[in-house]
């Protein structure tokens, strides 16, 4: 199912924009570990942190459109690089905010532009328009993944530097730690991986946003996208509150942080190898269903160890797997010449989705005491999220054969 990778070139471009992924995911999918210590610190209050950490889902989602036309128009080598530095500088000021605005500018704005900027918009788009058609759903599989192996990584080790050098060491350890994806922009973005020519109509970037806006099937793409960055922020954000709730120790949450990486790495090859089976709305409407009944199960189990390292790979199979069946879906819509800031349109709903769940996570557990309505909540959104990507229009797929 991977064969259609084996060339240098495509392989080349596809783990470069992995490895870019990997370093701007892990940083920005790990903050959830420094909201503890940031409380301890600064006495601002558990609200306030995740209001910060909310928008900073929001801006995330925001920039990619913006980001994605950027690349589009002038190329993503600039677009990347200073996402990359953002993201940096975010990291290195942190520290520095005892405020809630303080944090809002340092994780809400510049971290969270920095990430996005350096995401899945561009870095898929990019790759696109150096690959071939038969190539694209394989290569976007091994990208996601990249992103989820950096979680991998970065959970684990800057809870270890969090307890060795404090948070604001692992803050400015992770600032540091971003930099590695400089060289690794140069790959992508080297003359030698000139875009694939696609022959696509030149529309213009705002004639193809107006023309998605009106397609039923982008608005139902959206719909769903949006309950996934719901319980996704939700959990990258207060999983460890609610390991915490359980009397279980912070090391919990950053192995089941780190495990949900881990299997999403599966998840996503997976997904990658489906998008060329399978209708990609299918393969979308399973993943949600499947976190419906997950959640209902981790809910009824006793709240131990096991139940959250399950629970994290279970989920994590799906995590941010849905990302390569949604881009087919806009590839296959609207073509690649505008995915950057198609596909970053559909990210943007994903991270209203994010804000809620981040914000509204925080809020419950001020008022409430712990996040029962919230995983209440992330049932019904998923349960709503399968169904509604069953109307989507989508061609049959037409499977490749392998040659030689």
């Amino acid at each position: 199912m991977f064969y259609v990778l084996r060339k240098p070139e495509i392989l080349v471009v596809t783990l470069a924009a992995a490895g870019i992924l990997a370093i701007t995911m892990g940083a920005r999918q790990s903050l959830g570990l420094f909201v503890s210590p940031l409380n301890t610190s600064t006495g601002l209050g558990i609200a306030a942190i995740s209001l910060a950490l909310a928008i900073g889902q929001f801006t995330w989602g925001a920039i990619q459109p913006i980001a994605g036309a950027a690349a589009d128009r002038y190329g993503p080598r600039a677009v990347l690089i200073g996402g990359v530095l953002l993201l940096g500088v975010g990291s290195v000021v942190t520290p520095f905010m005892d405020s809630t605005f303080g944090l809002i500018v340092s994780l809400g704005l510049l971290s969270a532009i920095g990430s996005g900027a350096g995401s899945f918009s561009v870095l898929i788009g990019a790759a696109a328009q150096r690959l071939p058609p038969e190539a694209r759903g394989a290569a976007s599989g091994v990208i996601n993944a990249g992103g989820s192996f950096g979680q991998f990584v970065f959970a684990p080790l800057l809870q270890k530097l969090i307890q060795v050098f404090g948070w604001m060491g692992a803050m400015w350890s992770m600032a540091a730690m971003t930099l590695l994806a400089l060289p690794l922009i140069g790959r992508l973005t080297r003359g030698g991986h000139a875009p694939v020519h696609h022959h696509e109509e030149e529309t213009g970037a705002w004639r193809a946003i107006r023309n998605a806006l009106k397609d039923r099937s982008y608005l139902l793409l959206h719909a769903g996208f949006f309950t996934c960055g719901f319980h996704i922020a939700f959990l990258v954000t207060h999983l460890p509150g609610e390991v915490d709730l359980c009397g279980l120790p912070p090391s919990v949450a950053s192995w089941s942080l780190a495990i949900i990486g881990l299997a999403n790495i599966f998840g996503s090859l997976y997904a990658g190898s489906c998008v060329s089976r399978y209708r990609s709305k299918h393969v979308l409407a399973a993943m949600y269903g499947s976190r419906a009944v997950l959640i209902a199960v981790y809910l009824m189990a006793p709240k131990t160890e096991l139940t959250f390292y399950l629970f994290a790979a279970g989920l994590g199979f799906t995590w941010l797997a849905t990302v390569p069946p949604t881009a087919a879906i806009v590839g296959k819509l609207f073509g690649v010449r505008y995915l950057a800031t198609l596909f970053g349109l559909t990210l943007f709903s994903h991270q209203v989705g994010g804000f809620l769940g981040a914000w509204l996570g925080g809020l419950s557990l001020t008022y409430t005491g712990d996040f029962s309505w919230m995983w209440y909540a992330d049932i019904a959104l998923a349960a709503a999220a399968a169904l509604v990507n069953l109307p989507i229009r989508e061609a049959p797929v037409v499977r490749a054969v392998a040659v030689g």
